[in-house]
């Protein structure tokens, strides 16, 4: 993992002070919660560890294909747009050790990618602060997430290839959304910092639906949104528990594998994985589907 020395961060007091302003999307339709109101989709009987669509392993051609009609293409944010596994990483190892966690040993990569990485807040108060009172292990959540935010601000930029993905999307007039467990601050700062507020049409947060992923909720909000059937729709993620959660919705999954082991996303229902978005297997999948959209024009 590259070295984040270079950050500069200022003592560890001003971590708990410190506040950046909210960010707003401006031309974005935001989810806000309706816990009641939940999206009617038909969901295949499956485990969330499988998927219904053909993988790697499977087959020799890509999944896209099956979706014909594409009407929709849903995409986590941490992770997935942007590389900010490392920052939060960094975040959660230097505030840890500060409060004496693992006896005050510093976590290691591989315990924040196996407990943390893709983890709802509340769900990391229980696991991280099992003896903590929960509003003080709460306060611990949210001044770590001013201190990311803070940084994010200054280092993160976009996935390889995104920008052409986007292109691609908006040429072929298809409907978008950001789905993440993020909270709404960070969310909004992210998409704000890669210049994707004017591109996502819905933007869910997964605590302002009756459950966060691995379960599939927010997913089945952003289509409810959308007026799209998971029929017509695939799943950009990062994580494990964001791979469950788009399988469980109905949708195939493609894996972005910056941080997480390929075999794991893998045994979580990806369809295929890739490094970023200028991998050639994720256009030959595209360009395929766009295939079978002129053919079936011609015949029909």
């Amino acid at each position: 993992m590259p070295s984040l020395a270079f950050l500069q961060l200022p003592h560890h007091h001003l971590l708990f002070s410190d506040h950046l302003t909210r960010t707003h999307l401006q031309k974005t339709a935001i989810y806000t919660q309706n816990r009641g109101d939940m999206a009617t989709v038909s969901i295949p009987r499956m485990s969330n560890s499988s998927s219904p669509y053909p993988t790697e392993r499977d087959s020799s051609k890509y999944f896209l294909a099956c979706l014909n009609p594409l009407q929709a293409i849903l995409f986590d944010i941490d992770g997935t747009l942007c590389d900010s596994d490392p920052l939060h990483y960094y975040v959660f190892r230097e505030m840890l050790q500060e409060v004496g966690f693992n006896g005050g040993v510093p976590i290691t990569e591989e315990f924040f990618s196996n407990n943390i990485s893709g983890m709802h807040n509340e769900n990391l108060c229980h696991a991280l602060f099992p003896n903590w009172d929960l509003q003080r292990a709460r306060k611990f959540m949210d001044d770590k997430e001013d201190m990311f935010r803070r940084l994010a601000s200054e280092q993160l930029k976009p996935v390889k290839g995104l920008q052409k993905l986007c292109k691609w999307i908006d040429e072929h007039g298809l409907k978008r959304a950001a789905v993440t467990n993020a909270s709404r601050p960070n969310a909004e700062l992210l998409i704000s910092i890669l210049g994707l507020s004017d591109f996502f049409e819905v933007l869910v947060i997964g605590d302002e639906c009756e459950r966060q992923k691995p379960f599939p909720d927010p997913y089945l909000k952003a289509l409810q949104v959308l007026e799209v059937s998971n029929k017509h729709a695939f799943v950009f993620e990062d994580s494990i528990s964001g791979v469950k959660a788009g399988v469980a919705a109905g949708m195939p999954v493609v894996g972005m594998g910056l941080r997480n082991p390929e075999n794991l996303l893998t045994e979580a229902g990806t369809s295929f994985v890739i490094k970023d978005f200028d991998e050639q297997k994720l256009w030959t999948a595209l360009e395929e589907l766009e295939n079978k959209e002129v053919v079936t024009t011609v015949t029909t």
